[in-house]
């Protein structure tokens, strides 16, 4: 169990150094959790785009791949931009859970509300079929580590 969290930490700190502002951070641990799909992924490309109606993209480099990933954050931070310095940490669950259902929780109406202990509501985003992923939960921890503002 130690050994886990020193690893955790360590990557918490590494991540942090790595990357300049909060925007890069969460991009950074978005790359790390989703990696860089393929075609056989489809219809997700690059680093956990869906494809809308319309869209073509081949196999993506990473440097497109980064590219389609900033721009798909920062369009979600657009839609978060009424909560203010939570915007970031929303865009990012919604990233990889979708907007309505972000919007539609019970965490931003509770962001919204100015409740700020919402800690055990962000973690909540973690099941797959109805069952605890480990791997959902280490990753919401961790972006809630690094992009929440007190």
């Amino acid at each position: 169990m130690r050994r886990v969290l020193l690893a955790f930490v360590s990557s918490l700190s590494v991540l942090s150094a790595q990357a300049g502002s909060p925007f890069d951070v969460a991009v950074e641990c978005i790359k790390r959790y989703e990696g860089l799909h393929s075609s056989k992924h489809h219809p997700y490309v690059g680093y956990g785009h869906k494809l809308l109606p319309g869209e073509h993209f081949a196999n993506m480099n990473a440097q497109s791949a980064d590219s389609l990933l900033r721009a798909d954050l920062f369009r979600r931070c657009k839609t978060f931009r009424a909560f203010g310095r939570d915007s970031l940490l929303l865009a990012t669950l919604a990233y990889n859970m979708g907007e309505s259902r972000v919007l539609k929780s019970r965490l931003a109406q509770k962001l919204k509300a100015g409740y700020r202990d919402v800690y055990h509501d962000y973690i909540t985003f973690r099941l797959i079929n109805g069952k605890v992923s480990s791997q959902l939960e280490k990753r919401r921890k961790e972006e809630f580590n690094l992009l929440y503002n007190e």
